[in-house]
């Protein structure tokens, strides 16, 4: 896929657009969206996610737009794990709802700065060494035995800080109170962080942890940079919208870390396949290619990851009703002592 320079410059302003319009249209001035504004800007992120996969569709063909639409929705289900994480960064540092934005807005734009050089760098690691594959391949492999391992998300989970955030709470002084949305203030003649900042360090170093399976699993999908970046950052485009849309939904997918263990260890084995293909490791097979199994095509990736999230989606949310139901029903079968009022 031959991308010149000014499509790559047209495709970066528009992104880096995309961002300034949703700072000072929407983040600037602190406040909880309402439910209606993150469903209308979800949709138009989403819908400008599809028309670039309808542009490259257009003018690159069927095989590329494929890979793109592949690591996009690949991407795009990570994230949403990802809000996991965010949600218990925010309970823990007790943001306020309406200072949220600014810090997911600044977790998000960082996480593309840092995604664009891992892209950068795996990309380079691939044009000069094949047996990276073997490495990506078993980074997912090992991502998707921890996401099976841990039976998904529990609402009595807690976020731990790091060593970052300790180092930084003893190096630098902190305000134990939130000072608006502002990340630094003056007291008494010395200069303090607030604890919106920490929160915002705490996603960002959440992010290099992200990025370490994310980049290996879309680079299973398409070796393409090009497409490699955008489905990044069209997958990170709108996740500010989105975590404030499904903020009720998360605890309802249950089987969410299932879902993607399966994606990831698909992937993973992608990777392998690939890698077998290009060998040129003497310890393997004398250094000759391994061709006996054959690759996984793009539309079989595509369906994989469609089918899996569907199947994930609609398990979770038949799960999370029946368990209401029976907890509605035991409730119901409690019996009322002597002289307990029944509420009404």
């Amino acid at each position: 896929m031959d991308v010149p320079f000014w499509i790559w410059a047209l495709t970066i302003v528009a992104i880096v657009g995309m961002l300034l319009f949703d700072f000072v249209g929407h983040v600037r001035t602190p406040h909880a969206p309402s439910l209606r504004e993150s469903a209308i800007w979800s949709a138009v992120y989403v819908g400008s996610a599809i028309v670039f996969g309808l542009l490259v569709l257009w003018f690159s063909g069927a095989e590329f737009a494929g890979e793109y639409f592949a690591g996009y929705v690949t991407e795009k289900s990570l994230s949403v794990d990802n809000l996991f994480v965010f949600v218990l960064i925010m309970a823990s540092f007790g943001v306020p709802r309406a200072l949220q934005q600014k810090v997911l807005l600044f977790g998000i734009t960082f996480a593309l700065v840092l995604r664009t050089v891992f892209i950068l760098v795996g990309a380079a690691a691939i044009e000069n060494f094949s047996w990276v594959f073997y490495l990506f391949g078993a980074i997912l492999l090992y991502t998707a035995w921890v996401q099976a391992r841990s039976g998904g998300h529990s609402g009595d989970e807690e976020y731990r800080e790091n060593g970052v955030l300790r180092l930084i709470r003893k190096v630098l002084p902190t305000t134990e109170e939130y000072h608006s949305d502002r990340m630094t203030v003056r007291l008494g003649g010395r200069r303090f962080i607030t604890p919106l900042a920490v929160a915002l360090i705490a996603i960002g170093t959440a992010d290099v942890i992200f990025a370490v399976d994310s980049i290996p699993a879309i680079f299973g999908l398409t070796q393409e940079t090009y497409l490699v970046f955008a489905a990044n950052a069209f997958s990170l485009l709108g996740l500010r919208q989105l975590y404030f849309l499904i903020d009720g939904l998360l605890d309802r997918l249950v089987y969410l870390a299932y879902g993607l263990a399966v994606i990831l260890g698909f992937i993973g084995a992608k990777l392998v396949i690939h890698a077998l293909h290009t060998n040129e490791l003497p310890f393997i097979n004398g250094g000759q290619h391994v061709t006996a199994i054959p690759e996984i095509s793009t539309a079989l990736s595509l369906a994989v990851i469609l089918g899996t999230l569907l199947v994930t989606t609609v398990a979770s949310l038949a799960k999370t009703r029946r368990d209401r139901s029976r907890a509605a029903e035991d409730e119901a079968d409690v019996p009322v002592l002597a002289g307990e009022r029944i509420p009404d």
